[in-house]
């Protein structure tokens, strides 16, 4: 049928869109691209940029998530039904650990994936990666918003009132 029949007619797999993935980390062509890549279902490349702000909150918040034991991870790679998404910060349990450690990207979210929002983000593009990364294994999924200065936690049930993990976020917005 011509050129058509050549492109994509359906959303890359789990398999390979963790392949593609890896694939983008080991080549140096994308080493010095700014901010964070994600692939979409059909294997783009989305990048996000970040401001400083956003890269103290990813740091506070893997100090805070230190304590519960585990592993705090930055950037954490997870295939899930919307592409391969990268949480700005993620908590895996030891049990996760073994797991999992030695995958990129995750073929299962870590028990807690955190997504500080930027200016550029839209609220669909939240909504859809709190459920990418539930449906992924996530317990909970936290949507930290620096202007209005809070943290949304969600779980399967949708929005919680806390987490039930104790980590303590009282100054995670000081200056």
């Amino acid at each position: 049928m011509g050129a058509i029949d050549d492109v994509i007619d359906a959303p890359l797999s789990a398999e390979a869109l963790g392949a593609r993935f890896r694939e983008l980390c080991d080549d140096p062509r994308f080493a010095n691209l700014p901010g964070k890549i994600e692939l979409d279902v059909w294997g783009r490349i989305v990048i996000s940029p970040a401001s400083n702000l956003h890269g103290m909150l990813q740091i506070r918040l893997g100090q805070r998530l230190g304590p519960l034991g585990g592993q705090a991870f930055a950037e954490a790679s997870v295939v899930t039904p919307s592409g391969v998404l990268v949480a700005d910060v993620a908590w895996g349990s030891a049990d996760f650990l073994r797991a999992h450690r030695a995958e990129t990207p995750f073929s299962r979210a870590p028990e807690i994936c955190i997504e500080v929002v930027s200016p550029s983000n839209a609220r669909k593009e939240l909504e859809e990666k709190i459920a990418a990364y539930l449906a992924a294994g996530a317990v909970e999924v936290w949507i930290v918003l620096p202007k209005s200065q809070r943290v949304e936690v969600f779980g399967a049930g949708g929005v919680l009132g806390g987490t039930a993990y104790a980590v303590d976020l009282a100054g995670l917005f000081d200056c």
